[in-house]
């Protein structure tokens, strides 16, 4: 039996309600115990002066493969995950070919087992080919190992195949994950529709486009008992509907990305592709919405939406660049210094929309808390380092990030999988 002590931490565990400075033990790849003292046969970690909780989960993961090897793999993807505190990450199935069958998700599975980094687990396809026209076989699919459905990278459009896919996943319990999106109202867009693109002569993305579908989704899985995540929330209008759908008691969820409560349309002006992404980034407006939307539970989870893309594809002009960036390796910097250091949330709060609520989405046993018993997954945060993100060190096979050369502060120190240690921080 392998055991190893971690030591002299602050242990926040959001899921069992704990919040204290103590030693946890792991033994082989479970949690065995709180409190444990010394004894010389376990392995020593020292973690005084820093934070002990569990292994950070990322919900919103682009791994690109199979297909799109240029931009991604997964094991640069893992690797990057491990980087960034992340110990489970659950991948997007907008691939080539698209993540729609029993084989390709034991693809994915089996290319993560062999890469032997983060857990992978997958989000498959709520359409068969992403097209929208047929729903795919989503009995096969959870049978499979499939942990919700998806159609991300496009919106699912016709209300009539998103009705029949809540009914079907209500059988296995399954959430559907949607990107909301009229695609008529963003045609040819590039960033967010106001002062700032008509300034800039550039075609916009209004906030009613992502508005108008959110309303539609809550409608809809209100009216079938489904579970709805809105994935990558950016709009003051979105949030306060769901905020109201969540008090009527509708089975719905939401998330945001760390871009969207730290940017604004604003940064276009550079005209950097880097800031092109979809949903794009909106106005402060927007960004405090998505601020008080954390605060008051509103949004549950904090995720990436990571988005690699080859560096000669960003480069190209504005208009024709890829929407999309890369964030598991600054995700964790990003909450600390912009969430939890001004006081938005306390570090308790910040972990629970890392850990234990995507892992009670998703339905991951074993994840997203230490209690006794669980998978050995823990990620130790040093929460005072101070650290510049620097696109050369980064283990994602792409560097597309607009925060590059800027200053954080907390980073993952040691990460630990099913019990062994996966990452250590130079």
């Amino acid at each position: 039996m392998s055991s190893l002590l971690i030591e002299g931490g602050r242990v926040i565990d959001p899921a069992e309600g704990v919040d204290r400075v103590t030693n946890v033990l792991v033994e082989d790849d479970r949690v065995a115990a709180f409190d444990v003292p010394a004894n010389g046969q376990a392995r020593i970690i020292n973690a005084r002066g820093k934070l002990v909780v569990p292994g950070l989960i990322d919900m919103h993961v682009h791994l690109r493969e199979p297909g799109r090897e240029e931009d991604e793999t997964i094991r640069t993807g893992t690797a990057a995950a491990l980087a960034g505190g992340f110990t489970s990450i659950a991948c997007i199935p907008n691939t080539e070919p698209p993540i729609d069958t029993q084989a390709q998700v034991e693809f994915v599975q089996h290319q993560a087992k062999r890469a032997d980094q983060a857990n992978v687990f997958v989000v498959a396809c709520v359409s068969k080919n992403r097209e929208g026209k047929e729903l795919s076989e989503i009995g096969q699919l959870v049978e499979a190992g499939a942990v919700g459905f998806t159609d991300d990278g496009a919106p699912i459009y016709d209300p009539e195949l998103l009705r029949r896919a809540f009914e079907y996943c209500q059988m296995f319990d399954k959430p559907i994950l949607n990107h909301c999106e009229v695609r008529e109202l963003t045609q040819g867009g590039v960033m967010h529709e106001g002062s700032v693109s008509l300034q800039l002569g550039l075609t916009g993305m209004p906030a009613a486009a992502e508005d108008v579908m959110t309303g539609r989704d809550i409608i809809l899985a209100q009216t079938t008992g489904g579970r709805l995540h809105v994935m990558h929330i950016s709009t003051a209008g979105s949030i306060e509907l769901v905020r109201r759908a969540k008090s009527r008691g509708v089975r719905v969820t939401t998330e945001v990305c760390p871009h969207h409560f730290t940017l604004t349309d604003e940064c276009l002006r550079s005209f950097d592709s880097n800031y092109k992404m979809s949903p794009p980034l909106r106005t402060s407006v927007d960004v405090e919405a998505c601020i008080a939307g954390l605060r008051d539970g509103t949004i549950d989870c904090i995720v990436t939406d990571h988005a690699p893309h080859a560096r000669e594809k960003k480069m190209q002009e504005l208009d024709r660049a890829p929407f999309g960036i890369v964030g598991l390796e600054t995700a964790l910097g990003l909450v600390a210094t912009e969430l939890v250091e001004p006081g938005h949330l306390d570090w308790p709060a910040a972990i629970a929309k890392l850990t234990c609520n995507p892992a009670r989405i998703l339905k991951l046993p074993n994840k997203g808390t230490l209690r006794a018993g669980a998978d050995a997954d823990v990620t130790i945060i040093d929460p005072e380092r101070r650290w510049t993100v620097d696109a050369a060190k980064f283990r994602s096979k792409s560097t597309n990030s607009p925060f590059v050369g800027r200053q954080l502060k907390g980073r993952a120190d040691t990460v630990i999988v099913g019990g062994r240690v996966k990452y250590v921080a130079d």
